[in-house]
C-alpha cells in the first residue's frame, strides 16, 4: 500500500481547459431563425404549386448502362431461380437429393466415432 500513497487522488484536470465553476451561456444564432422562415415559406410554395398543379417531377435515372444491364440480368436470374423452385415439390426435391446422395461414394460417409462397437 506504500507505492498508493503518493498518487493525487480527484478528477482528471486537462491541458488548455480552465475550471472556472460557472458555465458559459451560448448565444442564440439568428441564422437558424432565418433558415426557419425560408423552408416554412419553401413549404408554402410547394403547397401552392401542387393545388396550382404546376409541380411535374421526372424521374432521372442515373445508373450508368452497365449497372443497368447488371441489375436486369440480375432480375431475370432470380425469376429463373424462382421458376426453377416452383415448378417441383418439396417432396420431389427430396426424392432427387437422395439419388444425389445414393451416386455418392462412401468417401463422403460420416465415419464412426467408436471402432469398439
Amino acid at each position: 500500500m506504500a507505492e498508493y500513497r503518493e498518487v493525487q487522488g480527484g478528477a482528471l484536470k486537462l491541458k488548455g481547459v480552465s475550471d472556472q465553476g460557472a458555465k458559459r451561456k451560448k448565444k442564440k444564432n439568428k441564422e437558424s431563425k432565418k433558415m426557419l422562415e425560408q423552408i416554412i415559406s419553401n413549404q408554402k410554395q410547394h403547397m401552392v404549386r401542387e393545388e396550382a398543379g404546376e409541380h411535374k417531377r421526372v424521374a432521372v435515372d442515373k445508373r450508368t448502362p452497365a449497372q443497368k444491364a447488371f441489375d436486369k440480368m440480375q432480375e431475370k436470374r432470380q425469376i429463373e431461380r424462382i421458376l426453377k423452385k416452383a415448378s417441383k415439390t418439396h417432396k420431389q426435391s427430396v426424392e432427387e437429393f437422395n439419388r444425389h446422395l445414393d451416386t455418392l461414394t462412401e468417401h463422403y460417409d460420416i465415419p464412426k466415432v467408436s471402432w469398439t462397437k
